[in-house]
């Protein structure tokens, strides 16, 4: 492989994942419009110090974050790759680099959600273990949420 990867441990204060951020959320409300107002607030980004950026040839071209969930488990939050950049495992790279932080972290269980028409990262969380749950709060009673967790 000719592209250099390099993946980065950073805080949500990073410019490259601020911007990767950016263009998530409006694609995302590109696509789920109608859920805008119940989803808006779930998506603020609040200080994280737990953020992943992956550069392909020193552009940042993927992210994601994790926060703390409860006292065992974290939650997967705002992973994306650039439409560019789909394709080559680097979202897998991305969710393996977190759960391996959370892992030395102390933690030992995931969670994350997604939403149900998003079959390309349901596919990618179950393929790396992760099984689907019922939805844990802010995302009971919302049909359009898939909550998943996994042991790491």
């Amino acid at each position: 492989m000719n592209d250099t990867i390099k993946i980065v441990r950073t805080t949500s204060e990073n410019l490259d994942f601020v911007h990767l951020i950016a263009v998530l959320d409006k694609s995302l409300w590109e696509r789920y419009p109608e859920l805008k107002a119940n989803y808006w607030g779930n998506n603020i980004l609040e200080l994280n110090p737990n953020v992943i950026v992956i550069y392909k040839d020193n552009k940042a071209v993927g992210c994601g974050c994790f926060k703390k969930y409860d006292t065992n488990a974290i939650e997967i939050k705002r992973m994306f790759v650039s439409p560019e950049a789909r394709g080559m495992g680097l979202a897998q790279t991305v969710l393996q680099e977190l759960e391996l932080w959370a892992l030395d972290s102390g933690f030992t269980f995931s969670v994350l959600e997604t939403l149900s028409k998003q079959k390309e990262a349901i596919a990618l969380y179950q393929k790396s273990g992760y099984e689907i749950v019922e939805n844990y709060e802010p995302y009971v009673g919302l049909s359009n949420s898939i909550c998943m967790r996994k042991k790491i």
